[in-house]
């Protein structure tokens, strides 16, 4: 079920982190759509805003580095110039050195889904380049989104 990821009936409220995004003119391929590996970018920004910019964690010269080892996306409806998305964020699973993302984009105002996606992240050792336990400050962070959303421990 590695590859399974949200569906056409998914609404803003299944997620619960937003980042908002405006499109560019050159995000458009030439059919006057956004260009699908913009998709990934807009993704790759909302996983970074809550990592680094919320949880202040340095993910490029840190201690630990996630690598993304799986990723995919559905597309519904496209966007166009000048789209605002809002690009909605939840944690799904969190394991002993891996986390699995999924994101849904919206576009702004509206609860329909346009595009729904998912990244699996393995989180390791900036030096050795090898798997690490999450640690204990970034599991407690990433815990926030995770949805379902289940009761933190008395001591988080």
């Amino acid at each position: 079920m590695a590859n399974q990821m949200p569906d056409k009936s998914s609404r803003r409220n299944d997620y619960l982190h937003f980042l908002s995004l405006q499109t560019r003119w050159n995000d458009l391929d030439s059919y006057g759509h956004l260009n699908n590996a913009r998709y990934y970018a807009f993704l790759d920004s909302a996983i970074m805003d809550y990592l680094q910019v919320l949880g202040g964690f340095d993910l490029v010269h840190g201690p630990v580095l996630p690598f993304t080892i799986e990723n995919g996306c559905r597309f519904f409806q496209s966007f166009t110039f000048p789209d605002t998305i809002e690009v909605g964020l939840r944690v799904t699973k969190i394991g002993r050195s891996s986390i699995r993302y999924e994101m849904g984009l919206f576009k702004q105002g509206h609860t329909e889904i346009r595009a729904a996606a998912y990244f699996v992240d393995v989180f390791v050792d900036a030096t050795s380049q090898t798997p690490i336990q999450i640690p204990t400050a970034l599991r407690k962070h990433l815990q926030h989104i995770l949805w379902p959303q289940q009761p933190m421990a008395a001591d988080d």
